[in-house]
């Protein structure tokens, strides 16, 4: 038969090999030369002094790997005899791998698509293997090449389309050495990208004056000068550049008290010489802020004076204020607060509000009464109170109320509450002690006036010192000298005029509601009369004569704590008693804190 090519090997050509050993009693592992089958143990004939083996593990041999890791080695599980004759008959035959030539393998013989990604090494592929242009930007994945997969300079302007570079695509930050332009000029100086300037006035802390103090100010830089200890030299930079600036501020309001020197060396402040001894620009107004630019070397530095006010006045200021404070014993009604003080102490405004809101104050402030004698009765303790025409609404003031109220910027107001015969004040605000009674002849003046005493005589005179609307009422006459027992008038009130002797009732106070309550004060005491037929307290704490009723010796009634109320005179039968002392005096002060 014929064939195309060589002609087929038609011979039975043999597999197996043979290997042979000699036993010394003590070996178990014996080597072959080719590989035996891979789990084909029952496929290898061997044989001991021509009887052969059965293979396994409780048998008479295994198959294993050798001291190199190939599958050659009979391990017996008995060591032969020495001298005894092994054979091995392995059927395996050697193998080799077939080496494919260099360029050999060409791309016609491989087929379409046979080669994936899966069975491509990494770093297998480099630019030598890519022919030009075949890689597209359709055969690249969205984000395959990343940063450390591009040569440094390798991409430049001139490959990046317009728009396709955000920051969507930049990791980290570009360094300054990558920009053409890694700075900006901020007046003259240089900032680079990413670094930090001071925008404006770069205020530094404040320079306390300890009598010696000196100062070297640096431009851009604004500096506090507290001057309440002593002056505070300054010395301007000694070459400065056209728009510097340096600004000067009084801390604490007293440049007038202790001046700000400050010296230019030998450049000029608004054209003018500064240099020498007892020269200087000297700040000299309290809450001064002062700015220096230096201009050039004819005009030196230019000045900026502005004076601090002390409270903005700005007309369209519509944020609703309201007044805030504290002292006293403080109440709230509805809106208001009420600030009650029945001794002395501080009334303590931090807010003065204002007029979107509210920015008065009103006040009741009742003088002290004043002290009876044995005859003639106290007068009441002066009563002054104001209502803001529009609080009018809000509460019942008295009969002799004005319409002025306080207008109290935030400070501190000390407040005065008047004992007997004492006067009673806040801010402006004063009400006097009420005029004490007379033992024999005419009462004293005050808020309202005493009593006249026994013998003929005359009230004293209220309203003094004199305000409007008034604070007080005269007190009661003696028309006639009275024999024994000693007989007196009434002292006079807020709401009216003490009644004459014998035994003249005391002059009526008035009634306010500032408080909440309404409650009376400032009435006038009671004077003297016979048993049975002394002069009652007048209303508003007024005390009662001894003698209404008495007996010998009777002390007069003193006036009501904090209405300010005249005390009541004594019995003034012949074994005489001791008049009652003027009632304390009390302030209120009401405001409103809030539009509900």
């Amino acid at each position: 038969m014929a064939y195309i090519g060589k002609k087929p090997i038609d011979v039975i050509q043999g597999n197996a090999s043979y290997d042979s050993f000699t036993g010394d009693g003590s070996t178990t592992a014996y080597d072959v030369t080719n590989l035996l089958p891979d789990g084909g143990q029952f496929d290898v004939e061997v044989f001991v002094d021509n009887v052969r083996q059965e293979a396994g593990s409780s048998k008479s041999y295994t198959i294993g790997v050798d001291g190199s890791g190939d599958r050659k080695r009979i391990n017996f599980n008995v060591a032969p005899d020495s001298g005894s004759e092994i054979y091995v008959i392995n059927p395996g035959k050697p193998t080799s791998l077939i080496t494919v030539a260099d360029n050999a393998l060409t791309a016609a013989k491989i087929q379409s698509d046979a080669v994936t990604t899966a069975k491509i090494l990494d770093s297998n592929v480099t630019t030598a293997k890519i022919a030009d242009l075949n890689v597209t930007t359709g055969k690249i994945a969205a984000d395959a090449i990343t940063g450390a997969k591009l040569a440094d300079d390798a991409v430049d302007s001139e490959h990046l389309t317009d728009g396709s570079v955000d920051n969507v695509h930049l990791s980290g930050s570009i360094a300054n050495a990558k920009l053409a332009n890694s700075s900006i000029t901020i007046n003259g100086t240089a900032v680079s990208l990413g670094g930090s300037v001071t925008a404006g006035t770069d205020w530094q802390a404040t320079v306390v004056a300890d009598g010696s103090t000196q100062l070297t100010a640096a431009a851009g830089k604004g500096y506090f000068l507290d001057t309440n200890a002593g002056v505070i030299e300054v010395f301007l930079p000694a070459s400065p550049s056209r728009g510097d600036t340096i600004v000067l501020a009084d801390y604490a309001g007293h440049f007038a008290l202790n001046n700000v020197l400050v010296n230019a060396g030998t450049n000029l402040i608004d054209s003018v010489e500064t240099a020498g001894a007892g020269q200087g620009y000297k700040l000299t107004t309290n809450n001064l802020v002062v700015e220096l630019v230096y201009v050039d070397s004819t005009k030196g530095w230019l000045v900026q004076e502005n004076e601090a006010k002390s409270s903005l006045t700005a007309a369209d200021d519509t944020n609703a204020q309201y007044v805030a404070a504290t002292g006293g014993t403080v109440t709230t009604t509805g809106d208001y607060k009420i600030h009650a003080f029945t001794g002395d102490g501080c009334f303590v405004v931090s807010n003065a509000g204002n007029d979107a809101g509210s920015d008065y104050v009103d006040y009741l402030v009742v003088g002290g009464g004043g002290s009876a004698n044995d005859t003639g009765a106290g007068g009441g303790g002066g009563f002054r109170e104001s209502r803001n025409p529009g609080s009018a609404t809000d509460w019942t003031a008295s009969p002799l109320v004005s319409t002025t109220s306080l207008t109290l910027p935030a400070a501190t107001y000390p407040v005065t509450v008047g004992a007997s015969n004492s006067n009673s004040s806040v801010s402006t605000i004063t009400s006097a002690a009420g005029g004490a009674g007379a033992h024999g002849s005419n009462g004293e003046p005050g808020g309202s006036g005493g009593g006249a005493g026994y013998q003929s005589g005359t009230g004293g005179t209220g309203n003094t010192p004199p305000v409007s609307p008034p604070q007080g009422n005269n007190g009661g006459n003696a028309p006639t000298p009275q024999a024994n027992p000693f007989r007196g008038a009434g002292g006079g009130g807020a709401g009216g005029t003490g009644s004459n002797q014998p035994g003249g009732a005391g002059g009526a106070g008035v009634t306010t509601h500032i408080s909440g309550t309404p409650t009376a004060y400032s009435g006038g005491g009671g004077g003297a009369g016979t048993a049975g037929s002394g002069g009652a307290g007048g209303t508003g704490g007024g005390g009662a004569s001894g003698s209404h009723p008495s007996q010998n010796g009777v002390q007069g009634a003193s006036g009501t704590a904090n209405t300010g109320g005249g005390g009541g005179s004594a019995s003034g039968l012949p074994q005489r008693g001791q008049g009652g002392a003027g009632g304390k005096g009390i302030v209120i002060l009401r405001y409103k804190f809030q539009t509900s």
